[in-house]
């Protein structure tokens, strides 16, 4: 007998389809909620320059290291960086999507606590967007950044961000492209047993090289999204019990009792040896 890894009557079952669509719903209105949530904080454009300003400004006081420095990085090969464009236009909400299906699937109990700290991070960032409106170190001269996007493809937003319709370049704190990839590593580290499991962080790692290099956000907006997180996770409980991958033994141990009822010897697991 095994542990059930995927939601209950999971299969061909018309509830399993209901809950599947139910989700997704919920998912896709979340994101549709969060995505118009943004486009309030347009039009604000004096203000999220001087915001830009303050948080350049506070990033040298803090001895950060110049955005600049990774963009030259990126910038010694154009293949590099069109890669580095590629990343961050095409890997962050197909790489959530995919490792949200892959809990629910597999991981339940992990995925409806992921999805709950995700809301929660969504939320908190959207606040911050309608009251703090930034521009990206793109845009900011003092910065003296390439927008590469623009400049060596592909991009995700409009040469203007006045005449840009589909998304809000006002809206660069906190940088949820990192706080999202940071959740996926932090979540498939806790649902999985892998020994290899950590270089799921080479993900937001990336992430984060690839944010910053490419002058759409700052060091700050990834900091502030870590907290964030952190938050997150501290408000949200994590599943009571791991997967059955989670809880396997190490190759050669025996694996522990079950737990027996009070004031009984304990049960050896099936196939322990006696």
């Amino acid at each position: 007998m095994t542990s059930h890894t995927t939601p209950t009557g999971a299969g061909a079952g018309p509830g399993a389809r209901r809950r599947l669509i139910r989700e997704l719903l919920l998912v896709v209105g979340l994101f549709a909620v969060y995505k118009c949530g943004r486009m309030l904080a347009t039009g604000r454009t004096d203000e999220a320059f001087r915001n830009g300003t303050r948080i350049w400004d506070a990033e040298r006081t803090l001895h950060l290291p110049g955005e600049g420095l990774v963009q030259r990085l990126l910038l010694h090969s154009d293949a590099l960086v069109h890669t580095a464009n590629t990343y961050y236009a095409a890997v962050h909400f197909p790489a959530t999507v995919i490792f949200l299906v892959w809990l629910y699937v597999r991981r339940p109990a992990h995925y409806f606590w992921t999805r709950r700290v995700l809301a929660v991070l969504t939320g908190a960032a959207l606040v911050i967007h309608l009251t703090f409106p930034l521009v990206p170190p793109r845009m900011l001269d003092a910065a003296h950044l390439i927008d590469t996007g623009q400049v060596y493809g592909p991009t995700v937003y409009g040469a203007a961000p006045a005449a840009d319709t589909m998304a809000n370049q006002f809206a660069a704190m906190p940088s949820l492209h990192f706080g999202w990839a940071l959740m996926l590593a932090l979540g498939m580290i806790a649902a999985t047993s892998s020994r290899w499991r950590a270089l799921w962080l080479l993900h937001p790692l990336v992430t984060l090289v690839v944010i910053v290099g490419t002058a759409n956000h700052y060091w700050l907006d990834a900091i502030v999204v870590t907290l964030l997180l952190g938050a997150a996770l501290l408000l949200v409980p994590r599943p009571a019990g791991r997967s059955l991958i989670a809880r396997r033994s190490v190759p050669g141990q025996r694996p522990p009792p079950l737990p027996a009822p009070s004031g009984t010897e304990p049960v050896a697991p099936v196939g322990a040896a006696r």
